[in-house]
């Protein structure tokens, strides 16, 4: 895939990574720049099979909407629906477990606005964006295992 990727380490178990990155209706949260996501269609298994988000771009306010895929617990991957601020948009995480019992985190992305970006601010754009939801997602899902540990004991 063409555009941007990136990797980190978790100390959460690939499972939890999941669950939090699938939970989409959650980013605003934990994700800088995104302040709405609806969701517009579910999977049988209720993961967002489509979504819509408004993320603050660096001009302008975005909107765009995404189709989803899974593969449990180790993929989720995302294009856009072509709109108004979006040309195309692809994406997606995986999780792949490490010797720790943690769990490396790839992030890919590529953004094509339908507005005029010079290349290099585009790919600076994807670099900020997948450094920003890295460390959201890893955070979150380490406090969520926390939590669930803590609830165990």
């Amino acid at each position: 895939m063409e555009g941007t990727i990136r990797s980190s380490e978790s100390t959460a178990a690939p499972e939890t990574v999941f669950d939090v990155a699938a939970d989409l209706a959650a980013y605003p949260e934990w994700t800088t720049g995104v302040s709405v996501v609806e969701i517009l269609e579910e999977t049988g298994e209720g993961l967002a099979a489509r979504a819509r988000f408004e993320v603050a771009g660096f001009v302008k306010r975005i909107a765009y909407e995404l189709v989803y895929e899974y593969d449990r617990p180790h993929r989720i991957a995302w294009k856009a629906v072509p709109g108004d601020d979006i040309e195309a948009m692809e994406g997606y995480y995986e999780f792949r477990p490490n010797d720790s019992g943690g769990t490396e985190i790839l992030y890919a992305l590529r953004v094509e606005p339908a507005f005029t970006v010079p290349g290099f601010l585009r790919r600076q754009a994807e670099k900020q964006i997948i450094s920003s939801a890295l460390r959201g997602l890893r955070r979150r899902a380490e406090a969520a295992e926390t939590a669930e540990t803590a609830g165990n004991d």
